[in-house]
């Protein structure tokens, strides 16, 4: 039986989820990295980009923290740092 709270657990992954489909649209209308970077709107995107991203990598650190390690390493062949 588990240890810890999966409600909690599943939230966080249901977040990281919503996470990855707002990166997938920030993308939209980016070809190539330049794109990022030649207006306001590129940056505001990379912006949007980069926080979203943080974001699933402290979602990462709370799953881990929740499970108190016992759900990541049954992973091993993804490299999670």
């Amino acid at each position: 039986m588990h240890d810890f709270d999966r409600e909690v657990v599943v939230d966080t992954l249901d977040n990281m989820l919503w996470a990855i489909d707002q990166i997938q649209k920030r993308f939209a209308g980016i070809d190539n990295y330049p794109d990022f970077l030649d207006s306001d709107l590129g940056l505001e995107k990379l912006d949007s980009i980069c926080m979203q991203l943080i974001n699933l990598g402290e979602a990462l650190k709370r799953i881990d923290k929740l499970t108190e390690q016992k759900l990541l390493i049954q992973y091993p062949q993804i490299e999670w740092k």
